[in-house]
């Protein structure tokens, strides 16, 4: 199996601020969150009715994941994705792939 961990980040939000809310996702990733160690990827997929983002990172291991998370930088740009969107960020690993 894998060794890296994901963070799936499911954000409900109002569609009029889907755009919004992915132009701020993919700006936290470019000028924060990518330069973090253990950084691997970041998919972000937005629904066609405009009600849900979710963001699919991928990480080294579980201590990056936390070390990220307690970035301030990487704090902040929370913050300004709650202030938008309700989440509900969960970490992850691959138990089986067919």
């Amino acid at each position: 199996m894998e060794t890296t961990v994901t963070v799936i980040n499911v954000l409900d939000v109002d569609a009029e601020r889907q755009g919004a809310l992915v132009a701020l996702l993919d700006e936290g990733t470019e000028q924060v969150v990518r330069h973090r160690p253990g950084f691997v990827s970041v998919t972000l997929l937005a629904s066609h009715d405009g009600a849900r983002v979710v963001n699919l990172a991928q990480w080294r291991s579980l201590e990056d994941v936390r070390a990220a998370f307690a970035d301030p930088a990487v704090q902040d740009y929370a913050r300004r994705a709650a202030d938008l969107a309700d989440a509900s960020p969960h970490v992850y690993s691959v138990v089986a792939r067919h």
